[in-house]
């Protein structure tokens, strides 16, 4: 089964993460062993919101064009990783490792955990 992890932003960051040294160090031996393990399908960082981003909203059979950048970061997501796991405590666990590279560097995160859809059956 595959789960999501996506990473939202922090009211209190700028629209993005400024990591030391030592967090690339963490997350590149972190997305090695997810990837060694078979884990890992995809992983991004998103770039803040800037201009170079948009939302599309339908309300009411209406649909809006939003231009970014967006100023409600608490919605946004930082980035994301995919994971092709066994169970929702495999994919716990492995949240878990993501999170604990950010509480090294003193910052606050939110990770939400998401199964994906992967067909009519589980709808």
């Amino acid at each position: 089964m595959r789960y999501m992890l996506m990473h939202k932003l922090d009211e209190d960051q700028p629209g993005t993460f400024d990591p030391s040294p030592e967090f690339i160090e963490r997350m590149g031996a972190f997305v090695g062993e997810a990837a060694q393990a078979g884990v890992l399908l995809a992983g991004e960082g998103l770039l803040k919101s800037s201009k170079e981003s948009g939302r599309i909203t339908v309300e009411k059979g209406k649909t809006t064009i939003i231009d970014g950048p967006f100023t409600e970061t608490k919605e946004l997501i930082a980035g994301f990783a995919l994971l092709e796991v066994r169970s929702k405590d495999e994919a716990m666990e492995w949240a878990k490792r993501f999170v604990d590279l950010f509480i090294a560097d003193g910052v606050d995160v939110e990770v939400d955990v998401r199964r994906v859809n992967e067909g009519p059956a589980e709808a």
